[in-house]
């Protein structure tokens, strides 16, 4: 039978005639335990950063792109050939089941003005399904509406960036901002979204209806059209449904 207070005498006697070769034993083990929490750490971390970044972008997104030119035999990429408009994107809502909604989406970068300060930022034309289709909640104020889209009002959403860098500490809502010398009235704050995964400033933006900005600031190559529509299935597990669903539905209506 093991003498345990026995045994403990003689390891930390045999301990303390080895003083130097006990020492690195220990913090050989110390080292080694600490780099193993540390590296779990901070893996578990960025696993969650990485998670939080990504989820803050939406859920359950797919990105419709309009189709592609041909120019001297050279094709010139996704994007290029400009055919998507709100009616596909009303029309994807309304005919595909897997789908919960869809937003258009004007986009284009320009120069802000409040006062004395000015910013330049990225204005995206949408309708108020953007902040289902995103996730994306307010902090003050209210969304634009259906109607507000239908009359191409003036009104805009400021991301908490362009807040900071034309408002600072004062309440931006009701007050008038410029875009590209147009007014346009503030109604609503967006909630801070932070980075995406490559690094983009999700903040650094502003919303307007999407008619205004076909009509107001950007102008379209034909009526009603748009550069992208941002679609939401239902659950991830419709992403492959809804994806067949909008593919089928867009060659339908432009081949037709």
């Amino acid at each position: 039978m093991i003498n345990i207070p026995s045994t403990i005498k003689i390891s930390f006697r045999a301990l303390m005639v080895n003083k130097v070769r006990s020492a690195l034993t220990m913090l050989g083990i110390i080292i080694g335990v600490s780099a193993v929490i540390a590296m779990l750490a901070v893996g578990t971390g960025a696993s969650r950063k990485i998670a939080e970044q990504i989820s803050s972008m939406g859920s359950n997104l797919l990105m419709v792109l309009p189709g592609a030119t041909t120019s001297g035999g050279a094709r010139m990429g996704a994007g290029t050939q400009p055919t998507l408009s709100m009616g596909d994107a009303e029309a994807i809502v309304k005919e595909c089941p897997a789908v919960a909604e869809a937003a258009p989406v004007l986009n284009g970068v320009a120069q802000v003005i409040y006062g004395h300060q000015n910013w330049s930022t990225g204005v995206i034309g949408t309708t108020p399904g953007m902040l289902i289709v995103r996730d994306w909640s307010l902090t003050a104020g209210r969304s634009f509406t259906v109607q507000d889209v239908r009359s191409a009002a003036k009104v805009t959403l400021l991301g908490k960036t362009v807040v900071d860098n034309l408002f600072g500490d004062e309440d931006p809502v009701g007050h008038i901002i410029r875009i590209k010398k147009v007014p346009f009235t503030v109604i609503g704050v967006l909630a801070v979204k932070g980075q995406t995964p490559n690094g983009q400033d999700q903040d650094d933006t502003l919303y307007i209806p999407v008619t205004t900005a076909q009509k107001r600031l950007f102008g379209t190559s034909f009526p009603g059209m748009v550069r992208i529509i941002m679609v939401q299935a239902k659950s991830t597990g419709d992403l492959g449904s809804a994806e067949e669903q909008v593919n089928n539905l867009l060659k339908q209506r432009h081949h037709s």
